[in-house]
């Protein structure tokens, strides 16, 4: 048993290295960041699925750490730690571990301390040549480790973007949308809800009278009119929400009483792009096609969808294999543009084999004055090895 660890252990070091010579060969230099990070970065940027599976404790000072659910986080505070402007190029890769918790119980495919083997490119302002450079590096690796049967699941947050940007509607709303897309069941609920009369919005059960004086644009007022409903009606604040929160909630939800609500011919053609599935490049003609039936003009996110086909079939990468799906967009929230996950016949779509994308808002949550133009990806080297080994 020990001996047999121990040439699976050795077999998945030699991959690894592999993996990491074409990346270098690529031009990325290779590092290492701690495994061990602050917790309050991940929790904030890594989107509730994941953060729900963080391991994260309180070390004798009482500050909170947790072990990295991921290497981008940890890449992108190693080059502010080096470049504090975070606009300055840099390109990475690693190969270290990972850990997170399984619901559904560790089995090899999805152990809890699994192998990343991976590429970031931060600052490239071509973003589209840098999605499909990023895209064809990984796909160039794991070639080099012997895997030849895959084929290709994409996404564009970007073109989603773009929609919500094209309709009429309160940026709140956009926001919560957005907020809502990594939950399918809980997206449509929303769009449910924002096409129901306004009667059914106030959810609180407090009076309609209240809800509509509070003003979300007067944080204060709405505040000192919540604290004087709580108290003449003897209402305990309960939970761990502050009272400015409440109120600011609340004060969004008279809002929404008072608004227009979204025609329901927009909430189709919002079901009906999230609905695209189809290769890829068929898919851009679909949501094209869609778009021009409605009126909606999204060409320029059109426009770099196609321009980042035809970067990856000048790179040599194999179109054909690639399904495009407007709904997918992989398990963490930092993503808001192009995203990718490579599969394997043996392993279904709940492993992927490698998967990446852009995250172009991630600089700025980690500390970065400003956004900057990111993408990356990683390869679950335990995965490829048993797709390898067949």
């Amino acid at each position: 048993m020990v001996a047999e660890t121990a040439r699976a252990f050795e077999a998945l070091e030699a991959q690894a290295q592999t993996l990491l010579s074409t990346f270098v060969a690529a031009g990325h230099e290779a590092v290492a960041p701690a495994v061990l990070q602050p917790a309050d970065v991940y929790l904030d940027v890594i989107g509730e699925a994941l953060r729900a599976r963080s391991y994260v404790f309180t070390d004798p000072d009482g500050d909170e750490y947790c072990l990295r659910p991921d290497l981008t986080v940890p890449i992108c505070r190693l080059h502010l730690e080096r470049h504090p402007e975070g606009s300055k190029q840099g390109d990475y890769c690693y190969n270290g571990s990972a850990f997170r918790f399984q619901p559904r119980g560790a089995d090899a495919a999805h152990p809890r301390e699994f192998r990343q083997c991976g590429i970031e490119s931060i600052g490239v302002v071509d973003r589209e040549k840098s999605d499909a450079q990023t895209l064809a590096r990984i796909l160039n690796a794991l070639d080099a480790a012997g895997l030849k049967d895959w084929k290709l699941r994409i996404g564009d947050l970007g073109l989603f973007r773009a929609l919500l940007d094209a309709i009429d509607m309160p940026e709140r709303w956009r926001e919560r949308l957005r907020h809502r897309f990594w939950r399918p069941v809980a997206f449509r609920e929303e769009l449910e809800n924002l096409t129901q009369s306004a009667d059914h919005a106030n959810t609180s059960g407090l009076p309609d009278e209240l809800l509509k004086s509070l003003d979300p644009a007067k944080p204060e007022e709405a505040a000192k009119q919540t604290a004087e409903y709580l108290d003449s009606n003897n209402i305990d604040m309960i939970g761990v929400r502050t009272l400015e929160e409440i109120s600011l909630h609340l004060a969004r939800m008279a809002a929404d009483i008072r608004a227009e609500r979204l025609p329901e011919a927009t909430a189709n053609l919002i079901e009906g792009y999230i609905g695209v599935k189809a290769p890829a490049r068929a898919a851009g003609a679909r949501v094209k096609d869609l778009m021009r039936d409605t009126g909606v003009d999204i060409s320029p996110a059109l426009d770099r969808y196609h321009k980042r086909l035809q970067h990856l079939s000048e790179m040599g990468v194999d179109i054909t294999r690639a399904e495009f799906s407007a709904e997918f967009g992989r398990s963490l929230e930092y993503y808001t543009g192009f995203v990718f996950e490579v599969l394997v016949p043996d392993l279904g779509q709940t492993s992927p084999v490698a998967g990446g994308g852009r995250y172009d808002g991630l600089m700025k949550m980690c500390g970065a004055p400003e956004n900057v133009p990111a993408v990356g990806a990683a390869i679950h080297t335990e995965r490829l090895l048993t797709a390898v080994r067949g």
